[in-house]
């Protein structure tokens, strides 16, 4: 999953990005208004951490700006404004939590890792594919009881398909959601093949996998 944090305390968002990226999520910051909205504007976010008291602005202008656009993007307000008035605007312009600061990580991993069930439509935290058991929050993945070792891109790539399972993802998709931005990387790179290609080998030394597929020219898709 891709993060958006948009905080203006510069100890507090480095601390946010560090857990969270240890966590597995894929994390940027911005510090004020204006960078937010330049950032959710060219690149794809799964959730925001909004802020509301920023330097140029509310939090609650950059809320309205996103809610006007076609996004699925959820957003959780971190603040220190607790009053209920403040809890009641912000949901009711769209946000999908309220968080008041100060909070515990933990809290804030398990209200993300909430959001994200509801995103994908589960509500297990392990899932079950053709007999292969995917356990989200712990990052492993067993089949019969018996754990398959997986390196830390081939298990995100694996659960990013599951939970996109019956659709067509493409590489550039893998890419954006798996390391970020994807100005960063070298598109033309074959990596995302090759993490494939690893992956598709571990799964079947246990199982048939013919419901694994790559859709020639375009991607990969998990049928199911």
């Amino acid at each position: 999953m891709n993060i958006l944090i948009v905080e203006d305390n510069p100890e507090l968002a480095i601390e946010l990005k560090d857990y969270l990226s240890i966590s597995g999520y894929v994390c940027r910051i911005s510090k004020n208004c204006e960078a937010a909205l330049e950032e959710i504007s060219s690149n794809d976010y799964d959730i925001m951490l909004l802020d509301l008291g920023l330097p140029d602005g509310s939090g609650f202008d950059v809320l309205k700006s996103v809610r006007k656009i076609p996004s699925k993007m959820a957003v959780v307000i971190i603040t220190a404004r607790g009053e209920l008035d403040d809890r009641i605007n912000g949901l009711q312009l769209g946000a999908d939590d309220y968080l008041t600061k100060p909070f515990a990580l933990t809290e804030l991993g398990a209200r993300l890792f909430a959001i994200i069930r509801r995103i994908h439509g589960f509500t297990v935290n392990d899932l079950d594919i053709h007999g292969f058991s995917l356990q989200l929050q712990d990052y492993k993945l067993h089949y019969g009881g018996i754990p398959i070792k997986l390196t830390k891109k081939e298990f995100d790539i694996f659960q990013y398909l599951v939970l996109n399972k019956n659709r067509v993802i493409t590489r550039l998709q893998l890419t954006e959601h798996i390391w970020g931005d994807i100005l960063e990387v070298n598109s033309d790179s074959n990596f995302i093949d090759v993490h494939v290609r690893n992956l598709r080998k571990k799964l079947d030394k246990h199982a048939v996998i013919e419901w694994f597929e790559t859709v020639r020219s375009v991607g990969y898709r998990i049928n199911a």
